[in-house]
């Protein structure tokens, strides 16, 4: 399927597992590069940078190193417009709508690094929005009419509120990024060392008091923040003050994706669900198979 791009703007150690999942990517993804087709199986997910579900149909989406996969109630997957793009940022911002970023399928005539990139028709298709050629985003959260972004290419926390002119908000090594649902200018962050930070109102991210080690976060609309610890403790909070443990996943979390009733993380061993706020977990897509 064809890369449809149109410009719309002007483009301008904590644990020893736990640090080579916050370094970005696993060593695995290294024999395969983006895009090539057969690299891998034809169902292989590889390393897993984003998970979402669409408000439309309540489909889950797994954003991969080799292509963005639409999951079946079953656990079956399929690539999406047999697209092999290493799809490094991923959000579901809308029915149908999704952010992205990272770098292309191989066989696109494209920059290796994608900038922001918008799909509104489930991932079918992708367009160009800002910073093709200019950045990786290796985090994307859209929050009322803000998006932050986390761009691995220059270390920077970034944030736009017309999705062209951006802004940066600090330089340091980032992880993943939670956006307050009831306040647009507050989005918390994970560094590479798993110390949970908060930036307000544009300003430089502070850490957290008594926060605990956390690997990947999101905030469930309407509450709580969700976080991962290092060891696959899953921790909740209202307000990132008081912790509670609730649950506890086989490891460190590559993605994590809070939805009302409905979470899903993203280990080492493959994509878990929850419906119970974090408590159980099942396997929903194993790795590898």
């Amino acid at each position: 399927m064809p890369y449809n791009v149109r410009t719309r703007a002007t483009l301008t150690a904590i644990a020893a597992g736990a640090a080579l999942l916050l370094s970005g990517c696993s060593t695995s993804d290294s024999p395969a590069p983006p895009g090539a087709p057969n690299a891998a199986g034809a169902d292989e997910l590889g390393h897993v940078h984003g998970l979402g579900v669409d408000p439309q149909d309540g489909t889950l989406y797994v954003a991969s190193h080799f292509g963005v996969f639409r999951i079946a109630d079953d656990g079956t997957r399929e690539r999406v417009a047999d697209r092999w793009q290493d799809t490094m940022g991923f959000a579901v911002a809308g029915p149908g709508h999704f952010l992205g970023s990272g770098h292309p399928d191989l066989r696109e005539r494209l920059p290796s690094s994608l900038g922001l990139i918008e799909s509104t028709d489930g991932a079918e298709t992708w367009d160009a929005v800002s910073l093709l050629g200019d950045a990786d985003l290796h985090a994307i959260e859209p929050v009322g009419d803000r998006i932050y972004a986390y761009d691995s290419t220059g270390g920077s926390l970034m944030t736009t509120t017309d999705r062209t002119n951006w802004t940066t908000i600090s330089t340091q090594p980032l992880y993943d990024l939670a956006a307050k649902p009831t306040d647009p200018g507050t989005v918390y962050a994970t560094t590479d060392r798993g110390i949970l930070v908060r930036s307000t109102d544009g300003r430089e991210p502070r850490a957290v008091p008594d926060a605990p080690t956390l690997t990947a976060i999101d905030w469930q609309p309407g509450g709580p923040l969700v976080g991962i610890g290092v060891d696959g403790t899953v921790m909740v909070s209202a307000d990132a003050t008081l912790w509670e443990q609730v649950g506890r996943l086989d490891g460190p979390a590559e993605a994590l994706d809070a939805v009302a009733g409905r979470w899903h993380a993203a280990t080492e061993s493959g994509v878990h669900e929850s419906l119970d706020d974090g408590q159980t977990w099942r396997t929903v897509v194993s790795a590898g198979n």
